[in-house]
């Protein structure tokens, strides 16, 4: 298997091995769609809270008379059944959202996920990728020169300068291979590994 190699122009200058285990996999739509689901699931915090009957403030006073008024009879108006009243099975800030997927399904996805990549033409490799000082507008300067405006960029290390230049650029994302997740690499348009991220890949995801 063979990735793209960019230089600083954003042109593909040459080729570049990569493991097929990684980048060769075939696309297994259904197993991408379970990570996905499952990451983003896992990011939920239940904290939504709903009041059922017993909690909501009303009155306990039987709103009418039982009988003669030709209207359904109630109890009180704290009935799910009236507005304002409790809900039945309300939210409760204790719900668990998570969802478990086993490791070894979890590196198969996320090799698939590259795989696709690759074969659309999404996914090119750099040497590596680093800035000189923190600053925001060279960093976007680099980005223009190589055409590239929605990216995410695994890089084998992201130093401060690299963090401090990369965090307010809109639709650009750099992280080192640990923090790469599936949802990302879905979303961004063009995924860019240096080769130092693309041995560290191998190791996690082979």
């Amino acid at each position: 298997m063979q990735l793209e190699l960019l230089n600083d122009q954003g042109q593909a200058a040459s080729k570049v091995d990569a493991p097929e285990t990684v980048f060769g996999r075939e696309y297994n739509e259904a197993l991408i769609h379970q990570i996905v689901v499952a990451y983003q699931a896992n990011a939920r915090q239940g904290t939504r809270a709903q009041k059922d009957r017993e909690q909501v403030h009303h009155s306990t006073k039987k709103p009418f008379k039982q009988k003669g008024t030709g209207r359904a009879r109630a109890g009180m108006t704290s009935s799910p059944l009236w507005r304002g009243g409790g809900r039945i099975f309300p939210n409760m800030p204790d719900e668990n959202f998570t969802q478990k997927i086993n490791k070894k399904m979890y590196r198969a996805g996320m090799a698939s996920i590259f795989s696709q990549l690759a074969r659309e033409g999404r996914l090119a490799v750099v040497d590596s990728f680093k800035v000189e000082t923190p600053k925001t507008k060279a960093l976007a300067a680099k980005f223009k020169a190589m055409s590239l405006d929605n990216v995410l960029v695994i890089a084998d290390e992201v130093d401060e300068n690299l963090y401090l230049a990369s965090r307010n650029l809109i639709n650009i994302l750099i992280v080192e291979p640990r923090y790469a997740d599936p949802v990302s690499l879905v979303n961004f348009k063009k995924v860019l590994v240096t080769k130092g991220a693309m041995d560290k890949l191998k190791e996690m995801f082979a």
